[in-house]
Formats: C-alpha cells, sequence, structure tokens
C-alpha cells in the first residue's frame, strides 16, 4: 500500500510540475524582458553537429551536466536513465540496448546493432556488449530523442546519446576520487591534464570492484555477481595553429561483471518458471530453483568479460568557409559469457559463448561559419565491423563441453549526408537534410556443431545482402523572442537489413522503417528552461527478437505507431537552490502483428524428452503495447547549498519513476511500475579541494526486475540492486 500511494504521488508531483512550468513562463506583456535578460549561460550542444544552443534545437533533448551526474550518483552510462524521461536501457544477458519512446531492440545476433547511436566525443560505439562503459571525466550527456536519420550514422532511429569528455588542457590540474559502499562496493577514480600552448596531455583512470548482492544457495558462494573492472583513456592534443590541430585518444576498459548474467528464475502465478522445478518431483531430495531478489540457485557460476581497445584520432581544420573535422576510429572489441540457463541446481543446460569485433570508422564534416542567414552541415561517414562468434559450446546435465554453433558478418555501411537552415527574416528559419547510406552485410554464415541437432553439422554460408535508403528532414522553426523557439519537424529514418546466423537460418530480416512528426516549443531566461514536444511515429518492420535456447529468434513485426507527449523544466530558483524535473507519456502499440513470440511450459506426459521446458510458440500481438515502452516515465530532482564551517554544504537528490513495462512482444511478461530514489550529502572546504559526501542509491528499496528473458530452459531473471549507500571522498590540485 505505501509504495501504490508513494507512485501515484511521484506520478502526480511530476505532472504537477510539468503543468506549473506552463503556468510559469513569462507573459507576452515581459517578453521584451526576457529577451534582455536571456541567460548568458545557455546550454550549448551539437545536436546538429555544430555548435547551437539547446533552445535553439529543433529536437526534444535531455543534457545532463557533469553537476546532474553527480547528483543522481551516475557511475555507467545506464544509469543516466534515472534523469532522462522516455529512455530506458535493457539488457539481455551481456547485451546493452537503449531504447527511446519506445524505440528500440531486443536483438543481439551477428552484426544487429542497435536503434540508438552512441558517440563518445564524436566516435559512434555501435557494440552493444560493450555499451554500458564507466564515465570517465564526462562533461556532459546528451540524449537526442527520436529518429537521427540525417546527420548521426547509422540505425539510429530511437535517438541518439552523446558522452564528452574533456580535451587535454595546458593548465596543470587534476582530481582524484575515492568512494566506498555497501556491497563492499569500491570506486577510485583519477584525472590529470598538463602541457603548454601546442601540446597537452592529459589521462584518466577509473577501478570499481565490489561482491554484488546475491548468494549463491547452491554452492554457498556470495560472489556469483562480483564484479571487478578497470578502464584508462588518455590523450595528447596537438595545436598546430590557430586554425588547425590533432587530438588523439587511446581508450582500454578491462570487465569482469556478471550481475546481469546472474540469472534467477521468475516467480508467475505462483509457479517458478524453471524446466528444473518441474523435473523436481523426478529428483532425489527435489530441485532447488531459487526466486529471491539476492538469492541465485546456479550450479555454476555465470560470467561475463569484456576487452575494449579504442584508438581514435580527431582533426579540425578552419577552412575559412567553414570548419572540417575529421574522426577516424579504430576498435578492438571482446567478450566471453557464461550462463546457466535453467536457473536451478539441476545442471541441465549451461552454454559459454565468445564474441569478437574489429571495428573501423571514419567520418568528414564540414560545417559552415558565421552568423549568416545560411548555416550547413555536409558530411561523409564510413563504418565496417568484423563481427565473429567464435564459438557458441553447451553443456548438458553437467557433461563435457560441445560445440552448439558458431557465427559471422562482415557489414559495411557508407552514407553522405547535407543538412541546412536558412534564417527567413529575423524569427523564421527552415531546415532540409538528406542522408544517403548503403549497408551491406557479407561473409555471413554459421557452422553447426553437435548440438545444434537435428541441423546436420557443418558450416552454412549466407547470402550477401545489401540495403540502400534516402532519410529526409524537414524542419519549420519560429523564434517568437530572444528567449522562445516553436518548431515542427518530419524526419525518416531506418535500421539496415541483418542476417541471422545466430537462428540457424539463411534467411535475412527486412530492414525497419520510421516517419516521426512532431511539434515543440522551448523557452530559457533568466534561470528558466522548459520545453514541451508532441510525436508521432509510423514505425513499420520491427525487427523483434527472443531466444529459445540457444537460438535466436528474429522477426519482423508489421507495423506499430507511436505516439506522445513529453516535458522538461528546469529553475534556478535562487543562487542556492535548482529544481529540475521531466514527464514523458508514450503510448506504443503494435498495429498488426501476427506472429508474435511466445513460450509456454510443456507439462503434459506427451511432451516426452520436452517436458517442464518453454517451446516457442506463435500470437497474435495486434493492438498490444510495444516491448520496453512504458507509458509514463517522469523525473524530479534538486541540489540546495549553503555556507557551512567556511566552505559549502550541498544535498541533492533525484526521483525517478516508471510505469509497467512489458519485456516481450506478446506481454507475457512485465515489471510493475517503481520509483528509484537517490540522495547525496557533500561538503566542500573553504579551499574548494576537497569535498567529502555521504550517498544512498534506491534508497527506498523498490524491489523489481531489470531484465526479464525468456528461454527455452527458463524465464531468466536479474533483480535491480537493493537499497545501497556509501561514502567519497575528493580532492582537485
Amino acid at each position: 500500500m505505501r509504495n501504490a500511494s508513494y507512485r501515484k504521488f511521484l506520478s502526480g508531483t511530476v505532472a504537477a510540475g510539468a503543468i506549473l512550468a506552463s503556468l510559469s513562463l513569462p507573459s507576452q506583456a515581459s517578453a521584451q524582458a526576457a529577451e534582455d535578460a536571456a541567460a548568458d549561460d545557455d546550454i550549448v550542444v551539437t545536436a546538429q553537429r555544430r555548435e547551437e544552443k539547446a533552445k535553439d534545437v529543433p529536437i526534444t533533448l535531455t543534457t545532463i551536466t557533469s553537476e546532474a551526474l553527480g547528483n543522481g550518483d551516475v557511475q555507467q552510462l545506464s544509469d543516466i536513465a534515472k534523469l532522462t524521461p522516455a529512455l530506458r536501457f535493457d539488457n539481455y544477458g551481456g547485451f546493452v540496448q537503449p531504447t527511446i519512446r519506445g524505440v528500440g531492440t531486443a536483438v543481439s545476433a551477428s552484426g544487429a546493432g542497435s536503434n540508438v547511436g552512441i558517440y563518445v566525443d564524436g566516435f559512434y560505439a555501435p557494440n552493444p556488449l560493450s555499451n554500458d562503459f564507466q564515465l570517465l571525466n564526462v562533461s556532459s550527456v546528451t540524449v537526442l530523442k527520436g529518429p537521427q536519420g540525417t546527420l548521426f550514422g547509422r540505425n539510429s532511429t530511437g535517438g541518439a546519446i552523446q558522452v564528452t569528455t574533456t580535451d587535454p588542457s595546458a593548465e596543470t590540474r587534476g582530481l582524484a576520487e575515492v568512494s566506498y559502499g555497501r556491497f563492499n562496493a569500491q570506486k577510485y577514480q583519477a584525472y590529470f591534464t598538463t602541457g603548454t600552448d601546442t601540446i597537452a596531455f592529459d589521462i584518466a583512470g577509473l577501478y570499481r570492484k565490489g561482491n554484488g548482492f546475491v548468494r549463491n544457495v547452491v554452492t554457498g558462494s556470495k560472489k556469483d555477481a562480483a564484479y571487478d573492472a578497470w578502464s584508462i583513456r588518455t590523450g595528447v592534443k596537438f595545436t598546430l595553429s590557430d586554425s588547425a590541430s590533432l587530438l588523439f585518444r587511446y581508450t582500454h576498459a578491462d570487465t569482469e561483471d556478471p550481475t546481469y548474467t546472474a540469472f534467477n528464475s521468475l516467480t508467475q502465478n505462483g509457479v517458478v518458471q524453471s524446466a528444473g522445478t518441474a523435473l523436481s518431483p523426478l529428483i532425489p531430495g527435489g530441485v532447488i530453483a531459487s526466486t529471491s531478489r539476492r538469492e541465485v540457485s546456479q550450479t555454476s557460476g555465470a560470467n561475463f568479460t569484456s576487452k575494449v581497445d579504442a584508438f581514435q584520432l580527431t582533426g579540425e581544420l578552419d577552412l575559412g568557409i567553414g570548419t572540417l573535422r575529421s574522426y577516424s576510429q579504430y576498435r578492438k572489441e571482446s567478450s566471453l559469457s557464461f550462463l546457466d540457463l535453467d536457473g536451478s541446481s539441476l545442471p541441465i543446460f549451461d552454454v559459454e559463448f565468445f564474441i569478437t569485433d574489429k571495428v573501423i570508422t571514419q567520418e568528414l564534416i564540414l560545417t559552415s561559419e558565421g552568423d549568416g542567414p545560411l548555416q550547413w552541415t555536409v558530411g561523409g561517414f564510413y563504418f565496417s565491423d568484423k563481427n565473429r562468434f567464435k564459438y557458441l559450446d553447451g553443456f548438458v546435465a553437467g557433461g563435457a563441453r560441445t560445440n552448439v554453433s558458431r557465427s559471422q558478418t562482415d557489414t559495411k555501411s557508407a552514407a553522405a549526408f547535407v543538412d541546412m537552415t536558412y534564417n527567413i527574416g529575423d524569427k523564421l528559419f527552415v531546415t532540409g537534410g538528406l542522408r544517403y547510406s548503403n549497408d551491406k552485410v557479407k561473409n555471413g554464415g554459421f557452422g553447426a556443431g553437435p548440438l545444434a541437432f537435428p541441423l546436420p553439422a557443418g558450416f552454412y554460408p549466407i547470402p550477401d545482402i545489401s540495403d540502400s535508403r534516402l532519410t529526409p528532414r524537414l524542419v519549420l522553426r519560429y523564434k517568437p523572442s530572444e528567449a522562445s523557439s516553436v518548431y515542427a519537424s518530419f524526419t525518416a529514418g531506418h535500421k539496415a537489413a541483418i542476417l541471422n546466423p545466430n537462428g540457424f537460418t539463411t534467411v535475412p530480416v527486412d530492414s525497419e522503417k520510421i516517419r516521426a512528426y512532431e511539434v515543440g516549443y522551448k523557452y530559457a531566461a533568466r534561470g528558466l528552461s522548459f520545453d514541451l514536444s508532441a510525436y508521432y511515429y509510423d514505425y513499420s518492420n520491427l525487427q523483434v527478437a527472443s531466444y529459445n535456447g540457444t537460438q535466436s529468434l528474429i522477426t519482423n513485426a508489421a507495423d506499430s505507431r507511436v505516439y506522445g507527449l513529453e516535458s522538461q523544466l528546469s529553475y534556478q530558483v535562487s543562487d542556492a537552490f535548482q529544481i529540475n524535473m521531466g514527464a514523458a507519456y508514450t503510448d506504443a502499440k503494435y498495429d498488426k502483428f501476427l506472429t508474435s513470440p511466445r513460450f509456454d511450459q510443456c507439462l503434459a506426459a506427451a511432451c516426452g524428452a520436452a517436458y517442464g521446458l518453454f517451446l516457442t510458440s506463435t500470437t497474435d500481438a495486434s493492438g498490444f503495447r510495444m516491448a520496453r515502452s512504458p507509458k509514463f516515465t517522469g523525473n524530479i530532482g534538486g541540489r540546495y547549498e549553503v555556507d557551512m564551517a567556511g566552505g559549502k554544504f550541498a544535498l541533492s537528490g533525484s526521483l525517478a519513476y516508471t510505469s509497467k513495462a512489458y519485456f516481450d512482444s506478446s506481454q507475457q511478461y512485465s515489471q510493475k511500475g517503481y520509483e528509484l530514489l537517490s540522495l547525496r550529502a557533500e561538503w566542500t572546504d573553504p579551499s574548494d579541494r576537497f569535498t567529502l559526501a555521504v550517498y544512498g542509491d534506491n534508497v527506498t528499496d523498490s524491489k523489481y526486475h531489470n531484465q526479464i528473458l525468456p528461454g527455452q530452459f527458463a524465464i531468466q531473471t536479474v533483480w535491480g540492486q537493493p537499497a545501497s549507500w556509501g561514502i567519497s571522498g575528493r580532492v582537485k590540485f
């Protein structure tokens, strides 16, 4: 009852905040005053690949500053969902897939990619196995809502996430931070930069470890979800002249974190969803299948490890007519996963798989300079990914390792794009953009091993595919005052066709297509920023995925539609007090989906060897809510500072809420609404060098599933972390 009342309170608070925000906007009579007092500290973003004030960008976006990241205790990229309406991060084992406004995917096949493009300092990071990375010396994160089919990389049908770090500086400075929290959670972080006017260097490092929060009731281990991860990023910036510079960066990340592979079994209608429990009456002593949040019952310890090496070169040259930027990248990535697929004390079936990626990207962008009526961006983009599922091996009934399969794809993408904005008079702006892209998948195929039965052993090549698209963009924007902006836009996007070698099929999966219509209003002046948008998506040929044991089941849903409202508010009430809030309503449904995959446990004697397993079939999901699409998401936060003991004392926090969401397209498995509350209190000494803090996450101890993954041997689930707290210390020098 308490939780229900609390959630109603939060929903009402966020909704009321949006209404109050609209009422608090300056009247027409004060419009000129607002122009005169337009904030000098407007947030500047590169949402259109050139620097602009956020209030002038005709795209719904959420920008999270470094201070706000600290207030919400954001450690990894997925944590930004607590501060961003309409954004989710979902895990499928080690695979991380973001969803924006219901547009996302659970696809984890070779070369499949994501619907949301992730960019770090302008570089595309395509691998879902390494995209929940640690945030190293980040200055801001910007989430762009809606398809970004013109200016951003490939497959950005849901949106894009831009992570911006600080450049090396000639000013010598640094910081170090240490924190310790519940479940033996430790974090050590440091940053240092120095240099001259012509060459500057920086280095950032982060190490974290912890025991996790689960205990294995079969083996007695308390470290089945223990993690140990470190990363380092270094850069050298060469200022060649007043008009030219080069920045070289190297990043290495080494992660061992089984948090999202330490499954237990879902309980539904009082029944534990595991093949092990169905077989329990036949096993002397019975079978343990834990469903508790802080327990797992795996016979083998699950694991996930990942290694990333990224080499990046950014060049910038002022050509007079515009600025040319070049982004050259090589990434080498690998991951190893070990999963207990039945989640019980009975050793039914375990798997281990090893995946490698070699990624090359090259992007050239030329943007206009000056304040003339025409602003433009032109560019080209190249992407290559050699993805190899080196092996997928199985362990039947605790027996010897036996090969199931291996698979591979080589994906190449090339694109050219142009985006222009023309100022008609002083207040009306017209933007037109177009992107041409060609995607090819070659050398696809899968090898079938003994456990791929009844498929005969051997290698099965898959014919090459090619997919070319034109994606346009058109925007009208009216600027009634220096502080406000109104816009209407149409944007098209697509997610390229893929192969599905992990599904043991040579039949390709068609490309997704989306057409988005949006209207919005933005205001920013005198410490207040506010935006409101409404949108409608015509979304077709969705690539929908589920998993049958080791086999991926990917199909194209016929079509769907998405519409919604979104609003955000930030207000500097005084020098000491700042508040922010956001809310999003999303109505996302499949218009027509006749072959949605579903799972039903076979419990009849006629099932024979399949007794207790979850067998796949299809159902009509037309009219069903789209997976990972809660109707309502909202957040509210604030920060209050006072003088104390000669220094500064600050209280900050964020409260996020999400309503009920389904993890599958057939609406079999869902998570009820829940809230996440983060709090932080910190004191900074008079010299502004030393900071001490105490913090808490999930302070209300919400019990929620952050992953439900249907499979042949169990309906696997991972719980979100319980309430945690800790202390931290930071020093600047």
